[in-house]
């Protein structure tokens, strides 16, 4: 994925960033559990839960919530960390994190 400069994040470039990240996840097993943990929902859920925004937001949130997760993505996916932050805003209708 490239680097988007200058420009606001697409809800669909978003969605592309969220699905990438999630398939990264879900290559990981440690990782997927306790991402699975985190949004309280059971494997067989995700593939339906995957075409919501506002999931796509979690999975976003959750790699925001472990730097070196977040870190590790971003270099393999070729996105500056920054994007994960945009990305979610888009998912979310550019409303604020009240978490």
């Amino acid at each position: 994925m490239k680097n988007m400069q200058g420009k606001s994040l697409s809800v669909e470039e978003a969605q592309g960033i969220a699905t990438e990240a999630l398939l990264q996840l879900s290559r990981e097993p440690e990782q997927i559990g306790r991402f699975l943990a985190f949004s309280g929902i059971g494997p067989e859920m995700i593939r339906d839960a995957a075409g919501e925004s506002g999931f796509l937001a979690g999975v976003l949130e959750f790699y925001m919530a472990d730097e070196a997760l977040l870190l590790t993505f971003c270099e393999n996916a070729g996105i500056r960390p920054t994007m994960i932050a945009a990305a979610r805003f888009a998912l979310a209708g550019g409303e604020p994190d009240h978490a």
